[in-house]
């Protein structure tokens, strides 16, 4: 890895959280330069890898020119530079910006996880045009019920799905016992799932437990999440860096950094051990009735 760079690019809130200047340090140590890359001047390579969280630049892009132009930037680089791996790739990283492309891909999956228990929630899009009838049916069809029984549940999900987050929908009750953490096998058997048919490496999930069927519902994939709770992480990032690297020394000079090449380097076929799943599992618990 001596000699290797790797760019950067996130936004002031990301790069604080997962504290860049301490891991440019750290692959310092291991003989790899870090550079932050700014947008809204002209790139200077060359870089091996560009790990970045674009997602934001890509929704602001559909109305603003600035953004616009920011991309315009970036994607002209790696089109002049397509030995250098992203991660992740745009197109892969744009199909989570659609919450339904989310649940389309882990229905998809359902029957491959069906023996680990792992499933996704019934989803219906409700379009403005559709009749009251059709919605109907839609609903039924899909087994969904409204929660007419039940009073509006209002909630930020960022306060009721972090590992310090502390709410009532998230509270046991008292005479409940703690349900078991979920299987580690079931978990793996996920991501390597979700991995192959995302073509990412930098993800998130977030599980709901069921109490009393253990049940493991993932209710949303995240781009790039924080990896506060993951032990080690620098050192399983370094190392999922240097696997793809490898790969792509290893496959040749047909080998790219552009989208399609880049979305097999980040897939299955780089996942090989534990410290190369860079996926952060944030599990909730919750009974039948949440």
């Amino acid at each position: 890895m001596s000699g290797r760079r790797v760019g950067f690019y996130l936004s002031d809130k990301k790069r604080r959280k997962m504290n860049l200047d301490a891991f440019a340090d750290f692959c310092a140590v291991h003989g790899v330069e870090v550079v932050e890359i700014d947008l809204t001047q002209p790139l200077v390579g060359p870089f091996d890898v560009i790990i970045h969280k674009l997602s934001d630049v890509i929704v602001e892009a559909e109305h603003d020119s600035q953004s616009q132009q920011l991309l315009a930037n970036f994607q002209s680089y790696v089109s002049a530079h397509p030995r250098t791996v992203l991660l992740d790739p745009l197109p892969a990283m744009t199909q989570l910006l659609d919450r339904f492309a989310s649940y389309r891909i882990m229905s998809k999956l359902q029957s491959s996880l069906r023996d680990w228990c792992i499933c996704s929630p019934p989803y219906l899009e409700v379009h403005s045009a559709s009749g009251l009838s059709s919605i109907q049916q839609a609903v039924m069809s899909q087994g969904i019920s409204f929660p007419l029984n039940r009073k509006t549940i209002f909630f930020n999900s960022h306060q009721v799905s972090k590992p310090e987050s502390s709410s009532d929908l998230t509270a046991l009750d008292e005479q409940m016992p703690c349900p078991p953490p979920p299987s580690s096998e079931a978990v793996a058997a996920l991501v390597r799932e979700l991995r192959v048919q995302l073509g990412m490496a930098l993800f998130g999930v977030d599980i709901i437990i069921n109490i009393h069927t253990h049940t493991l519902t993932v209710i949303d994939i995240n781009i790039f999440p924080g990896y506060e709770g993951v032990p080690q992480f620098f050192s399983c990032l370094l190392s999922h860096i240097e696997s793809v690297l490898d790969k792509q020394t290893s496959d040749g000079p047909q080998a790219t950094g552009s989208s399609e090449s880049t979305q097999t380097t980040g897939g299955p076929s780089a996942a090989g051990s534990p410290q190369e799943q860079i996926v952060d599992c944030t599990a909730s618990s919750a009974s039948q009735d949440k």
